[in-house]
């Protein structure tokens, strides 16, 4: 594993993974390391999804705002957004809905190894 990854983090308040994908109005870029998570910025979205329509435009902006990440943890993710991100290289992580943002990078980090 490398020194440090970069990763984005579907949240409302920035506190928690609380957002579904489809939902997410923005992503919390952190900078994870065996030292822990830096929170890097913020990047603005628009959501995907419309109940029951997808906005495409919408999966396109996400997926370029989530390019240079190793991973997104989200509260919640459909299969096809997942293979979309799987597709660029993203992983999309669901193994921490509504945890804490740094107890669960941190938990994500050290299976990492």
């Amino acid at each position: 594993m490398g020194e440090s990854m970069q990763v984005a983090v579907a949240s409302r308040e920035g506190m928690a993974i609380s957002e579904h994908f489809g939902h997410a109005r923005q992503f919390w870029i952190y900078q994870v390391d065996g030292q822990g998570a830096t929170l890097l910025e913020q990047r603005q979205v628009e959501h995907y999804c419309l109940g029951n329509s997808a906005n495409q435009s919408a999966m396109s902006g996400i997926l370029e705002a989530v390019r240079d990440c190793k991973a997104v943890f989200v509260a919640k993710i459909g299969d096809g957004p997942r293979d979309k991100l799987a597709a660029i290289g993203v992983a999309a992580v669901d193994d921490y809905p509504y945890a804490e943002i740094d107890d669960a990078l941190q938990a994500w980090w050290g299976k990492q190894a």
